[in-house]
């Protein structure tokens, strides 16, 4: 982890296949471990170590996601590199609040913390290795959202709805979305294929919780079009 950050200490945006060559060449890599995969997939070993530092950091408030597949040093990440550390562990990590809420969370299937594994069974060992992927994942395309523009959002929304079994086609849907946006309103979609029910849509790129100001705005709207239905969505 302190090689990715010392990486990024330049200030400038950097993605994961820069950083795992520049790394591979620090480390004085070998075709051989570079090719070295996982037991349990394609991956290469060294490949995934990198990627779960990038997380592990991230988790931390040490690196951030500054577009698709980028990132870069905050300014907790730059104190750190000050420091001059020999070298940074998960537990030193865990003097970072985000870090040890991350790895101490409860999980959802067996209600206990990340690191109690001593007494579970290897699928469960799998499952919640796969519920870490699948977490840091969501966080990762959730921090790529919001830094795009409204538009994208929009169509995002889009692509979830029609992926959900709304609208009919992605042409259909896109084109009403993208044909409306007034009255507090920023998209129509079809309800079933045969259209003959619409559900009337905003979606908005939101930092904050959703309060009833901004419902009752959007039901406002939606008596204004004579609306029945309407799905409000966030990030």
């Amino acid at each position: 982890m302190l090689p990715l950050l010392k990486l990024a200490a330049d200030g400038r945006d950097h993605t994961m296949p820069e950083a795992i060559e520049v790394l591979s060449e620090q480390f004085k890599l070998t075709d051989d471990d570079r090719k070295d995969p996982l037991p349990i997939s394609s991956q290469p070993r060294f490949d995934n170590r990198a990627g779960w530092a990038r997380t592990y950091l991230t988790k931390a408030g040490l690196l951030e996601t500054t577009g698709r597949g980028t990132f870069r040093l905050t300014g907790r990440g730059r104190d750190l590199v000050a420091a001059k550390p020999s070298m940074v562990s998960s537990e030193d990590l865990e003097r970072y609040p985000e870090f040890l809420a991350f790895k101490t969370r409860p999980r959802k299937d067996l209600q206990e913390p990340l690191e109690q594994t001593a007494t579970r069974t290897p699928e469960e060992v799998l499952q919640a290795g796969y519920d870490d992927m699948r977490s840091a994942l969501a966080q990762e395309v959730l921090d790529s959202v919001k830094k795009a523009t409204p538009r994208f959002f929009e169509a995002l929304v889009v692509e979830l709805l029609v992926a959900m079994g709304y609208g009919g086609s992605r042409v259909d849907a896109g084109q009403a979305v993208g044909q409306s946006g007034d009255g507090g309103i920023d998209g129509i979609i079809k309800e079933d294929r045969l259209g003959l029910d619409v559900i009337y849509i905003q979606a908005k790129r939101w930092d904050n919780p959703v309060g009833r100001p901004d419902l009752q705005g959007f039901v406002g709207s939606l008596e204004g079009h004579h609306a029945r239905k309407g799905v409000f969505i966030t990030t």
